[in-house]
């Protein structure tokens, strides 16, 4: 990282995005610039609160979608580093509203890539060998397992979902514009984050706040669905490694060892509340199962043995010790959650369920 002096972020107010914002500031030296367009789920206040943000930390409000502006911010700041976070994340907001995944997903990706390559061909040699850009993808692109087996490097994409669809198209861009066009990408898989700062929509927020309101927790299905936990923080030190070590126009698979069904995050979660803050009745009786997401994928598990081996890296987090660490940080934040709440108009309600077509 020390070699990359001016480090683009595009999606760096978003959950995982400031995570690496917050971890390039307080470690390293270079300079930050982060394109947000400062949709429902990004938040900027967790960057701004580090001192060091004031001297190394820009944000510039852009969409990706614009073209134009793109091309002209990329030639403007000069990075040396481009980090790709931005994208659309929520399967049942994906549901509800696919075109929106296409747009923010494939063509932003589509418009980086073109306004990446512009800037790359008139760097001098010098510069082009110090230059790169990471792209941040998930575990989604491979579809669903069974109970055995698990995703890596070579897994065939198979997407259910439009969100996971859209992530695939972006995946195939990066590598084809490397191999194309010769443009130094990396690209990295993770399977599903969690920790501080993560908007509440997602599983583990949404089970805290609806349990520190008492209020009923949904649960798609019987809950059995299988994911693989990877704290927020483990995730970001994977993607340092795969900057620094490497292989320019490889996929590298981040997994977090952490393999639990929903219904058993949601319980542990619950237990928890239980122990530190008892009501009347159990927080487990909050449980209510509801109607299935469509296309719901059974089960996700990586295979990060590449990235072991061959940069050193691993998790360390267990889900134990993360996700009662996560569940202190929303309760002793719920200014936060209340705000961000607040800005985006959510209300912890269910989506994923409108059937009106994309037009």
């Amino acid at each position: 990282m020390e070699s990359f002096k001016k480090v683009l972020v595009t999606g760096g107010a978003g959950f995982i995005g400031s995570t690496f914002i917050r971890k390039i500031l307080k470690e390293y030296n270079c300079e930050i610039f982060n394109i947000d367009k400062l949709n429902y789920a990004s938040d900027l206040s967790s960057i701004t609160n580090l001192k060091e943000s004031k001297k190394r930390h820009s944000h510039f409000k852009l969409d990706l979608k614009d073209f134009k502006k793109t091309i002209e911010i990329i030639t403007f700041l000069k990075p040396d580093l481009i980090v790709n976070f931005a994208a659309e994340s929520h399967v049942d907001r994906s549901l509800d509203n696919p075109g929106a995944f296409v747009e923010n997903n494939i063509i932003s990706t589509l418009n980086l890539l073109e306004a990446s390559r512009f800037y790359f061909n008139n760097l001098p040699s010098s510069k082009k060998e110090n230059f790169l850009i990471h792209h941040i993808s998930t575990d989604e692109v491979f579809g669903t397992l069974g109970k055995y087996g698990s995703f890596n490097e070579k897994t065939k994409f198979d997407p259910r979902s439009p969100y996971s669809a859209s992530k695939a198209a972006s995946d195939h861009l990066v590598l084809a514009w490397h191999h194309s066009y010769g443009i130094p990408t990396k690209i990295t898989n993770c399977s599903n984050n969690y920790g501080p700062y993560q908007f509440p929509e997602k599983l583990i927020p949404l089970t805290i706040i609806k349990c520190l309101n008492f209020e009923n927790i949904p649960i798609y299905g019987n809950g059995l669905q299988v994911r693989d936990w990877l704290h927020a923080e483990d995730h970001i030190d994977a993607i340092i490694k795969v900057i620094e070590k490497g292989s320019i126009g490889k996929t590298y698979c981040i997994g977090g060892f952490g393999e639990k069904n929903n219904l058993d995050v949601v319980k542990t979660i619950c237990s928890h509340f239980d122990q530190i803050s008892p009501n009347k009745k159990p927080y487990s009786e909050l449980i209510n199962f509801v109607k299935d997401r469509p296309g719901h994928d059974k089960r996700y598990s990586i295979n990060s043995s590449i990235i072991q081996k061959e940069l050193n890296w691993s998790p360390k987090y267990n889900f134990k010790d993360g996700i009662f660490e996560t569940i202190s940080w929303y309760i002793n934040n719920q200014d936060w959650i209340f705000k961000v709440m607040q800005r985006s108009n959510f209300k912890g309600e269910r989506m994923g369920i409108n059937k009106n077509l994309h037009n």
